[in-house]
């Protein structure tokens, strides 16, 4: 088995806990306005990797990744499942800490037999939000919320670690309501370790550009850190609330 791999990143510092070895998978079924991968959506393609080169390519640097591991993050890795599976299990032989970043869009409640062999080998779900409100979601990414929602819960049940990801869009992600009903959805969850509160940025410009694509978002400014923070206490306070505190 091999996997359609669009880039790999050695020394990644952002994409879980540790220096991680982060593998992007090509293929995505969202369409996320503010995406600033969009060479990733297509599926096949890429580079052919199997679970033996990965595994091999990571004992090269080994000695840094000792408070890592290795991510998968795409695109959307999900759409590789049965790969990614592969590759966890394989990842816990050898004693490798696995995250996986995800949307969690591919999920399918009624049937969870791959998700439940998939979550044998996972130690970390970074599950990215992307709105709280079902038609804001579907305006955005082009996908349903259910899913999203669904397999969140099903981590919770299932005591998977997650962390949570939101990234903060001036005029479509940020308004108090949601930023508030976003955490009351979080502080239901009791596997929550994590929250990361994102600031839009357009550094994804260049790259649609260079593709000969429309930017979606192309009138709005980057936001500040400091308005994602006050985002994030919005975020927090639903999370109290939801949780009595």
């Amino acid at each position: 088995m091999k996997a359609h791999i669009h880039s790999v990143e050695t020394f990644g510092s952002v994409d879980g806990p540790g220096i991680r070895y982060v593998l992007f998978f090509k293929g995505c079924p969202m369409r996320c306005k503010y995406c600033h991968n969009p060479d990733t959506w297509e599926y096949g393609g890429g580079r052919e990797m199997s679970v033996e080169e990965i595994i091999e390519e990571y004992k090269k640097n080994q000695s840094f990744y000792k408070s890592g591991g290795i991510t998968a993050t795409g695109g959307e890795p999900l759409v590789q499942i049965d790969f990614v599976t592969e590759l966890f299990k394989r990842c816990k032989e050898e004693g490798i800490h696995t995250c996986l970043d995800t949307s969690g869009i591919t999920f399918t409640p009624n049937n969870t037999e791959k998700f439940d062999k998939l979550i044998k080998y996972t130690d970390l779900v970074m599950l990215d939000i992307k709105h709280i409100d079902p038609k804001a979601h579907i305006d955005l990414t082009e996908q349903k919320l259910d899913n999203v929602l669904a397999f969140a819960k099903y981590l919770d049940e299932n005591k998977v670690e997650l962390w949570i990801r939101h990234v903060v869009v001036p005029g479509i992600t940020d308004d108090k309501d949601s930023l508030f009903k976003l955490g009351e959805f979080i502080g239901s969850l009791k596997n929550v370790k994590a929250l990361d509160v994102l600031p839009y940025h357009t550094m994804g410009v260049k790259k649609y550009e260079a593709l000969g694509m429309k930017y979606p978002l192309e009138n709005i400014e980057s936001m500040d850190k400091k308005e994602a923070i006050e985002c994030k206490k919005v975020i927090l306070d639903g999370i109290r609330k939801a949780r009595n505190l």
